[in-house]
């Protein structure tokens, strides 16, 4: 592996619509997160629950983690595009 993939992090993020039963004509957003190098997955109740997922592996490879905020920006405009298009929360 040369050393510039060691330093590489991908994710995949997946989200979609959940109708549960005790809140019958309601959704929610649901998803899961995948870090693609070693496989790791969380479910996520929450487009929230990102940065938490990602930070640890920004920390091993010595990121600060404010650059997160570009991150998180993106995914606040994300998640309140999909509460005003679908009127529901993340």
């Amino acid at each position: 592996m040369r050393s510039s993939e060691s330093k590489t992090h991908s994710f995949i993020v997946k989200v979609w619509l959940e109708e549960t039963a005790e809140e019958a004509g309601r959704v929610r957003w649901r998803g899961h997160i995948t870090h693609v190098p070693d496989g790791v997955r969380r479910y996520l109740k929450s487009v929230h629950e990102i940065p938490a997922f990602i930070t640890p592996y920004l920390d091993a490879a010595g990121v600060k983690i404010k650059v997160l905020a570009g991150p998180r920006q993106w995914l606040n405009r994300c998640r309140q595009y999909l509460e005003r298009t679908r009127g529901n929360s993340c």
